[in-house]
């Protein structure tokens, strides 16, 4: 059998980069039981109430959906245990380090398959202000209406032809 190749995603977290100004990214591996990488083939995972805490020096997810597998039997994850995050002791430290400063937190942006192996995007994350995220809103639609007159332009002028 062939070996997978390549990204499929899983789950993204929409409101995080709206609620949250992401200062890095770290791509960490998952510690899963067999029933949780089922249930992610099929699909069936939510990052929206999610969060990593580092306890012990150790990088834990919370909070993350992952449905229970449709055909499992007594041997079934629960829903919205704790799982472990793989990162490298310098990532660790860093994150340590960084997670102390006041306003920085954790958040999962991103699961996905990498080459068969179940990967997260976590983003080390500042919250944003209520007047940060109607000025992020406003640039996004100016920067939507001015895409939609050049493309009108355009259109007109390759008429003109």
């Amino acid at each position: 059998m062939p070996k997978e190749q390549g990204q499929k995603v899983i789950a993204r977290n929409k409101k995080a980069r709206h609620e949250y100004e992401i200062e890095a990214t770290y791509e960490a591996g998952i510690s899963l039981t067999g029933t949780e990488v089922k249930s992610l083939r099929a699909g069936r995972a939510s990052l929206v109430d999610g969060y990593a805490v580092i306890k012990d020096a150790e990088v834990w997810l919370q909070g993350v959906h992952i449905a229970e597998y449709a055909e499992g039997t007594w041997t079934n994850h629960s829903p919205r245990r704790n799982r472990k995050l793989l990162l490298h002791r310098s990532e660790i430290n860093k994150l340590i380090g960084k997670t102390k400063e006041t306003g920085l937190t954790l958040i999962p942006l991103e699961l996905y398959f990498k080459d068969g192996k179940v990967k997260v995007e976590i983003g080390l994350a500042r919250g944003k202000k209520t007047y940060d995220k109607r000025q992020t809103l406003m640039e996004r639609q100016n920067k939507r209406e001015a895409e939609r007159a050049m493309a009108a332009a355009f259109k007109r002028n390759n008429k003109r032809r």
